[in-house]
């Protein structure tokens, strides 16, 4: 089947902020479309997101450029060209010619990419996970295990955290709407909780709640943790139903001159911090810890990896922005052993499974996630299930954006059930 038109245009994301949703269309009438999410906590190697930078409209972040290299750059290379998602992502690459994507910019070629793999699956009358699963030739498809952020932090809410998201993963749930239940059921007894202290109930970025918290260093960080096993236990589950991971992002409170994290008003130390997070393993069983150590710091990661590796996964975001070279720079350094993959850090569907088969054929764990500017596009959901991820992160069991996700999963494990 030929591809007859692509055309896009900008949307809004979950956090106001523009974004780019691509529709393409076959001969035989068929469209499908994709949106593309935004980071507000990126990594220093990311993909070139392309904005227009026109502070008269969108405070700089129209993404008007990006849609023009959409309709004159890259739709004319694929009009009347028979539909190949490797041709399509081949293309792309050829014609932006940058590692990073910026020359036509990665939102642009992700946009592209993702609707070229939702077509081609629905000309092979395949669901989006068979079809990825099937024509990116991974070992097994699987339903993943879901991390919830219900405290929200860092960049993504102002309100005194320094660590980015603090999260639960129900752990004994073999059912998609069990561990819906599981996961709503502690976040609104979080909630009530919160509001039994008098803390605020206002969520972050991703849905989960950001109380206001004027402790200094550590001390916040603990009493949010603190909180999240109170309502574990005031919801009826144990650590051995529920685990608890945090999403650390250390390069948003690194001062790279005096080689110190900011944490709540105090000056720390990689040692310091290395000490607190074994801390947090031992109370908390922590079953993962995410960019625990700023990105440019490879001696740090490979401290943190010995010391807790054997204990808790050691993910990289920011360390690993979806690169495979920068996986395989991980792997040879032993400086984690899970990777988390966004595919707008890399730019097209084809590489982010090359990332995510790097880190599978090392035994990393792997983490399919979303950004904290979203839409209610599921992409996400069926490449989890599709490549057979350990885990998807999708934000708080609440709003829109987030639970489309999920939402999802339920889709496709009814589906699963029923062969």
């Amino acid at each position: 089947m030929k591809i007859r038109q692509i055309q896009a245009y900008q949307i809004l994301d979950s956090r106001g902020i523009p974004t780019i949703k691509c529709v393409l269309t076959l001969h035989d009438g068929m469209r499908m479309s994709a949106c593309v999410p935004s980071g507000a906590s990126t990594g220093a190697a990311e993909a070139y997101e392309l904005r227009d930078g026109d502070t008269k409209r969108f405070f700089g972040k129209s993404v008007t450029k990006a849609i023009n290299n959409i309709h004159t750059i890259i739709a004319p290379e694929l009009l009347e060209k028979e539909l190949s998602c490797a041709d399509v992502d081949s293309t792309l690459l050829k014609l932006d010619g940058t590692h990073n994507k910026s020359n036509l910019g990665a939102n642009a070629l992700l946009a592209v990419s993702m609707a070229a793999v939702r077509a081609q699956a629905c000309v092979e009358q395949k669901e989006l996970y068979d079809f990825i699963h099937q024509a990116f030739l991974f070992q097994h498809k699987a339903l993943p295990s879901c991390m919830f952020n219900i405290i929200n932090g860092g960049m993504h809410a102002n309100n005194g955290l320094s660590f980015q998201e603090f999260l639960i993963v129900p752990k004994n749930k073999q059912r998609i709407i069990d561990i819906l239940d599981c996961a709503s059921t502690i976040y609104h007894t979080l909630k009530n909780l919160l509001k039994e202290q008098k803390l605020s109930t206002n969520v972050g970025d991703e849905g989960g709640f950001a109380p206001c918290f004027s402790k200094v260093g550590f001390e916040n960080e603990q009493e949010a943790l603190s909180l999240i096993a109170r309502a574990l236990q005031q919801a009826g589950y144990s650590n051995s139903d529920v685990g608890m991971s945090l999403d650390v992002a250390a390069t948003s409170f690194y001062d790279a001159e005096k080689n110190i994290y900011n944490v709540s008003g105090r000056a720390v130390t990689r040692e310091e911090l290395l000490t607190f997070y074994q801390q947090c393993v031992d109370n908390f069983s922590l079953l993962s810890i995410e960019d625990g150590i700023t990105e440019s710091d490879w001696q740090g990661w490979q401290e943190m990896n010995q010391q807790l590796g054997d204990k808790t996964a050691i993910v990289g975001d920011d360390l690993f922005v979806t690169d495979t070279k920068k996986i395989q720079q991980g792997i040879s350094l032993d400086a984690a052993n899970a990777v988390l993959i966004k595919p707008n850090q890399i730019g097209t569907v084809s590489e982010t499974v090359q990332a995510i088969k790097c880190a599978q054929k090392a035994g990393y764990k792997v983490v399919i996630s979303h950004r904290s500017g979203e839409t209610n596009d599921s992409f996400i959901a069926d490449l989890a299930v599709g490549c057979g991820a350990d885990y998807i992160k999708a934000g708080a069991p609440v709003r829109g954006e987030r639970v489309a996700k999920y939402n999802r999963l339920l889709e496709i494990e009814q589906a699963l059930s029923s062969i």
